[in-house]
């Protein structure tokens, strides 16, 4: 795990202040951290790029790594910390990841520390994290690289380590876990393929002191760090540049839409692996959009409209229970369903600390319907994409093995796009993973439809 520089002195204030309010509040309402972090840095207009920087970093650091730096906190505390007030708790959090996790001088990580816990709730409080982070503080100082590395396999709780032993062999798994420590890119989708060396120079030129490179699995892929917001990149206001977390790229790449070809996007939700169907098809192909959220595909219309692409038509749609107004039958269909998100643990660590091992099971029995729903718009000999943003095998190759069961009309085929296949081979599932390919996690698997229809 890699540790940051020091920031200076007016950074660390301004950021850990912020990162301890999100943290209270992700604590004490369930709220989640992007959404409060937004609002916390919309209203610090003081603070500058590199200040709200940090504050991102203590925030997701932090919560990446919670129920360590949590048990490291107890361990030195003798009432336990189960009765502290969230802010106190947060404090002393945020405090602990940057004494064990950054290069932040001990004595200002206690300081300013001590100094907020005192200003929210009086010196008492702050002599308390006084005695308590200086007692970190010498820990800290003699710890090894692969212990830090590993607080991030410590953090996971006991059903998600166990369920990703059954997912992966013992060194992926560790390394999987391992990698829900590390702060991601900020991946970028480049709308023409072929102009990406042309923006990873004007992008680099543009922002000197941040980091640009070319993903690793998708062409459209450009990884992004230290260059703030996307929304103020060249390239953002004329639509050339979208954000797009670079495996959902190759799972909208996996459908293998082609030119006059008709799609769905049954789950559609915001729209990203929508846009890159719809440039797929061009002009002479369409693009239908379905979700269960009629606030989405508006979202999702405008996103659209910004990138100069539109689909033909928006459905909402609960596959659970129908197929509302879709009644065509399509060349392509893809599936991104609802799931746990746990391929995502780097970009959102809450869902490690609020799923619940039974949740698994509810999510693959909605999986398994909406897919067996989903079949019957495809047409007979169409291709069916099923993509999950989880690596766990409850949601991926169990679900697989009972669409299987319910649709032996589906036939698990190998992937036709030259992206894909020079990653899967000749098989027809792909697991993507964050040591493996860079990427979030993620489950992919393609089905073409043969035989007659099958009433569900």
């Amino acid at each position: 795990m890699n540790r940051r520089a020091p920031a200076r002195a007016a950074t660390r204030t301004g950021a850990r202040t912020i990162a301890a309010s999100v943290l209270a509040r992700v604590a004490k309402d369930g709220a989640f951290a992007a959404a409060v972090l937004d609002a916390e840095l919309a209203r610090s207009v003081q603070l500058d790029a590199r200040e709200r920087s940090f504050a991102t970093e203590l925030v997701y650091g932090t919560l990446r790594l919670l129920p360590w730096l949590e048990r490291q906190i107890g361990s030195v505390t003798p009432r336990g910390i189960e009765g502290l007030d969230a802010r106190v708790r947060a404090h002393l959090a945020v405090a602990t990841y940057q004494l064990f996790f950054t290069r932040v001088p001990a004595f200002a990580a206690v300081s300013e520390a001590v100094d907020a816990a005192s200003a929210d709730r009086g010196a008492r409080m702050g002599s308390f994290a006084n005695a308590v982070l200086r007692k970190l503080a010498e820990r800290a100082a003699a710890m090894g690289e692969d212990e830090r590395r590993d607080a991030a396999v410590e953090s996971a709780p006991a059903w998600l380590r166990d369920a990703v032993a059954r997912a992966l062999p013992a060194d992926e798994a560790r390394d999987f876990l391992r990698s829900a420590g590390e702060p991601p890119a900020v991946a970028l989708r480049v709308e023409q393929a072929a102009e990406r060396e042309a923006w990873l120079e004007r992008l680099r030129a543009s922002s000197p002191d941040a980091a640009f490179e070319a993903g690793r699995v998708s062409p459209m892929a450009i990884l992004a760090r230290g260059a703030g917001k996307p929304q103020k990149l060249p390239g953002w206001a004329d639509g050339a540049l979208s954000v797009q977390e670079e495996g959902s790229q190759l799972a909208a790449i996996a459908v293998g839409a082609a030119p006059g070809e008709t799609v769905l996007d049954a789950c559609a939700g915001r729209g990203n692996k929508s846009g890159i169907l719809a440039r797929a098809v061009g002009d002479a192909g369409a693009v239908d959009v379905c979700d269960q959220s009629a606030d989405k595909l508006d979202r999702l219309a405008d996103d659209l409209v910004r990138v100069g692409l539109r689909a033909r038509a928006a459905f909402a749609v609960d596959w659970t229970a129908g197929s509302g107004d879709v009644t065509g039958r399509y060349d392509r269909v893809l599936v991104d369903a609802p799931c746990s998100g746990i391929g995502t643990l780097r970009r959102r660590p809450e869902i490690a600390l609020r799923r619940e091992a039974p949740d698994l099971a509810v999510m693959a029995t909605r999986q398994i319907a909406i897919v067996s729903r989903v079949a019957e718009h495809v047409r007979t000999g169409g291709v069916l994409v099923y993509v999950v943003c989880s690596v766990l095998r409850e949601e991926c190759e169990d679900v697989v093995d009972a669409v299987g069961r319910a649709r032996p009309d589906l036939v698990l085929t190998p992937f036709d796009t030259p992206e894909v296949t020079i990653l899967s081979g000749a098989e027809s599932s792909l697991r993507l993973t964050p040591q493996k390919h860079g990427t979030d996690g993620y489950f992919i698997a393609r089905w073409v439809r043969s035989g007659p229809s099958i009433a569900v």
